[in-house]
C-alpha cells in the first residue's frame, strides 16, 4: 500500500480486549500500524520500544485513568491523542481537553468517525495551514521566551523547558505567526486545526487558557496574549522569527 496513512503507527489504550482488537482491525484495514495497551504500565512499554504519531486512549482505565496519563504524557510528549470515553457529560471534555488531548469521542462510536478524527487530527499536526505567514519559520523569540518550533515546545525566561500539547502549540504558532494583529475565533481554529468554528465550541478558549497559564500570562493588560471584546485575540509582543 503505498498511502501515507501506512507511515503512521498508532497506538490503542483502551482496557477492554474487544475494543482493543475491533480497533485494531478496523484501524489496520483503514492502512495504519495499530500496537495495543491495556492500561498505563503497557502504554508506557510500547511508546519505549516504538515510535507512535497518535494515540487513542480510553478515560476509564484501571489504577491510572486517561486524564492522568494524558497529563503525563504532555510533560514529556506532543504525541496527538485522541481520548475514548463512556462518559458523555460536557465537564469530561472539558478536563480531557485541559489535560492536553487532541480530540475527544464518546463511546459508542461508529468506527468510521474514529477513524475521520484521527486522520483530521494527524493533518493538523503534520501539515501547515497553506495561509499560514511565515512558513519557514525555525523559532521564534518573544520577551525572553523562545518558541521551539522543531522541537515543538516553549524555553522561558529561565531556560525551563514547557512542552505544549499539539493543539497548544499549533494555536500559539498562528498567534505568533501574526503577532499584534486581531485574530477571531474563526480564524483561529480555521488557521490552527482547518475546520471550521462552531459557535458552541469552546476549545479555543480552553487551549488560549491554558497558553496564559504556561506563559505566566493572566490575560490583562500586561500579558501576552490580550481578549479583544467581540473581535478575538492578539499576541501583543514584539517577535523576531529566525
Amino acid at each position: 500500500m503505498t498511502d501515507i496513512q501506512t507511515l503512521h503507527r498508532l497506538l490503542v489504550v483502551d482496557d477492554d480486549s474487544d475494543i482493543r482488537s475491533l480497533l485494531a482491525e478496523q484501524l489496520g484495514r483503514a492502512g495504519y500500524a495499530v500496537s495495543t495497551a491495556a492500561d498505563g504500565n503497557e502504554m508506557r512499554q510500547v511508546l519505549t520500544r516504538e515510535h507512535i504519531d497518535l494515540i487513542v486512549l480510553d478515560l476509564n482505565l484501571p489504577r491510572e485513568d486517561g486524564l492522568a496519563l494524558c497529563r503525563e504524557l504532555r510533560v514529556r510528549s506532543t504525541t496527538p491523542v485522541i481520548m475514548l470515553t463512556a462518559r458523555s457529560e460536557p465537564i469530561d471534555r472539558v478536563l480531557g481537553l485541559e489535560m492536553g488531548a487532541d480530540d475527544y469521542l464518546a463511546k459508542p462510536f461508529e468506527p468510521r468517525e474514529l477513524l475521520a478524527r484521527i486522520r483530521n487530527v494527524l493533518r493538523r499536526t503534520e501539515a501547515l495551514p497553506t495561509n499560514m505567514e511565515p512558513l519557514a519559520m525555525r523559532r521564534a523569540v518573544f520577551s525572553g521566551w523562545v518558541f521551539d518550533l522543531e522541537h515543538r515546545h516553549l524555553i522561558d525566561p529561565a531556560k525551563r523547558v514547557v512542552m505544549l500539547s499539539g493543539a497548544e502549540f499549533r494555536l500559539l504558532r498562528v498567534l505568533v505567526a501574526h503577532a499584534n494583529k486581531v485574530l477571531s475565533r474563526e480564524q483561529l481554529v480555521s488557521l490552527s486545526s482547518g475546520r471550521n468554528y462552531e459557535s458552541q465550541d469552546r476549545a479555543t478558549d480552553l487551549q488560549i487558557s491554558r497558553l496564559r497559564q504556561k506563559l505566566g500570562d493572566a490575560g490583562g493588560a500586561d500579558g501576552l496574549i490580550k481578549t479583544v471584546r467581540n473581535e478575538g485575540y492578539v499576541f501583543a509582543s514584539a517577535v523576531t522569527l529566525e
